[in-house]
């Protein structure tokens, strides 16, 4: 089910005062929202980090809404942008819409109007998420449930496996290290006509040339010293299933030999002996060494490379499939989340840009690693920079780290506000279930926000109890009214101040609810002095 919370949005505008205001009034109803202040620094921020939602001005210096919706595209494609824009320039925004963009809001904006457009855009979201893991529940039933990814190299994988599963034809994977060569054998198999036969994996190059062939073809006793009695090797164990052959180039000329002749003849003899053998084996192997030229070097046989490429399958590394990082990294969070039971919500926008920038030599197995290590060591049910591996701690500068542990907080807080529902309904900020007969709640920021237009209007949101006079907003009122003026840093401190009332001054109890160190928490209130 989506959720607000789940739903994160970038609010793209030059003019830093409205893009605030923008991002508050969605805030307020639980989406993650994030704000740059230029087209530049949103296209960095698309580039690097993953958005459902994205609300852009149009008329920008530089970079323009038209330059957003067009990387917005290329990096997020299943990303909703909504174009922001003035009655003069309402062509263009219909010409944004016939290039992408999910819809178009006039200025001034009106709140309602902006949360139902944020609304449809996050539901289409959710929709596009939803169609994913169908998609993998599909594939599941085909035996393709652990190949995650949505990129048009993985889909193209994908429709391959299911062309040659169903036959009996040698192939040949190929990739880097880390890829994952053996999950595409495994699900080759599983979506094979042998799938309820063994699936027998050997690395060639884990062992010496004696022990290689000895565990391929077997032994009958006193073949060599040590063999005390007769010994089935691998291809015979795998008899009517699948034998992998994992780092296939490391195999040793004379053990080549004796493999062409399996594939041949369909038969083995172990070593020591004279009496041969028939097996049904389908042969699978793979590499991330280049063939070719080791044939050309004649450390490997081009007979035996033919007969091993019927169908040659190569895997990009995880940079050449990057739009993939994401999809895989919900996806570990939610295996090793449950693997390990640990209650995580998700992971920040801070701690998945970094995720997204670093190049993984290792490629999804250091993925994976990294993102279990994360999971495993998380204390406060959110994966920000703090939990960041070895690979990337060193990357964050002290002001991001700060910047990070701020925003857990706010996230924090958000979902414990979440959390404290009364049976009627959301508990609001007096402490009352204020809801209406349909369970929708009433919304303590007023119903209209007035942008800054091309006439030069001050951007400005009017809260109850309070009317507008010439220089601004009057408070007349409380609740919310009463923070109208107050900087951001004096909105946390009082923040802090609140939640240390709330744990009678236990400063390792508020530490823990904001989500922050209570090295972090003495500093603020220090400060704040």
């Amino acid at each position: 089910m989506m959720t607000p919370s789940s739903i994160t949005i970038l609010v793209v505008d030059n003019e830093p005062e409205h893009a605030e205001i923008v991002a508050y009034g969605l805030s307020r109803v639980g989406y993650v929202t994030e704000i740059a202040t230029s087209g530049e620094e949103a296209v960095e921020k698309i580039r690097t980090g993953y958005y459902d939602v994205i609300f852009t001005d149009l008329i920008m210096e530089g970079t323009d809404g038209f330059g957003v919706l067009t990387c917005a595209r290329e990096s997020l494609p299943n990303c909703a942008v909504i174009i922001m824009t003035g009655h003069g320039s309402v062509p263009s925004a219909v010409s944004a819409m016939q290039q992408g963009a999910f819809n178009y809001l006039l200025k001034p904006l009106d709140l309602k109007q902006l949360r139902a457009v944020a609304e449809k855009a996050a539901e289409s979201a959710a929709l596009k998420r939803t169609n994913l893991e169908l998609q993998s529940r599909l594939d599941e039933k085909f035996g393709f449930e652990k190949l995650v990814g949505n990129s048009r190299e993985m889909m193209t994988i994908v429709e391959k496996l299911r062309r040659v599963s169903p036959t009996n034809s040698t192939v040949l994977i190929q990739g880097a290290t880390g890829t994952g060569k053996e999950l595409i054998a495994q699900a080759i198999h599983q979506n094979s006509p042998r799938k309820n036969k063994p699936f027998v994996g050997l690395n060639c190059a884990a062992l010496s040339d004696n022990l290689l062939e000895s565990e391929l073809f077997g032994h009958v006793k006193g073949a060599f010293t040590g063999a005390v009695a007769d010994r089935m090797g691998k291809i015979e164990y795998a008899n009517g299933g699948t034998l992998f052959l994992d780092e296939v180039g490391d195999m040793p000329m004379a053990t080549q030999i004796k493999l062409l002749r399996v594939l041949e003849e369909s038969e083995i003899t172990r070593v020591g002996s004279n009496t041969p053998i028939k097996v049904n084996v389908r042969l699978l192997s793979a590499t991330n060494r280049d063939l070719t030229g080791a044939i050309e070097a004649g450390t490997f046989r081009s007979d035996l490379y033919h007969r091993l490429k019927v169908v040659s399958i190569r895997l990009p590394s995880l940079v050449e499939r990057a739009g993939d990082i994401p999809v895989l990294i919900d996806y570990f969070i939610r295996f090793f989340a449950e693997k390990h039971q640990k209650p995580i919500r998700g992971m920040t926008a801070a701690a998945r840009k970094y995720m997204l920038q670093y190049e993984y030599p290792g490629n999804v197995r250091q993925l994976r690693n990294m993102v279990e290590s994360m999971v495993v060591m998380d204390y406060d049910g959110l994966l920000n920079v703090d939990d960041l591996p070895e690979e990337l701690e060193d990357r964050v500068s002290p002001e991001e780290r700060f910047q990070a542990e701020q925003a857990t907080a706010q996230e924090l807080e958000r979902f414990q506000k979440a959390q404290r529902v009364t049976g009627n309904g959301p508990v609001s900020e007096n402490g009352t279930g204020n809801v209406t007969e349909n369970g929708a709640g009433n919304d303590p920021v007023s119903e209209k926000i007035e942008n800054e237009t091309e006439t030069g209007k001050r951007s400005v949101i009017y809260l109850p109890g309070e009317k507008k006079t010439e220089t601004g907003a009057e408070s007349v009122g409380s609740g919310l009214s009463a923070y109208v003026g107050k900087s951001m840093e004096e909105l946390e401190l009082e923040f802090i101040r609140k939640t240390l009332e709330h744990t009678n001054g236990n400063r390792e109890e508020a530490a823990a609810l904001l989500g922050i160190s209570e090295r972090t928490l003495y500093r603020k209130l220090k400060e704040g002095k």
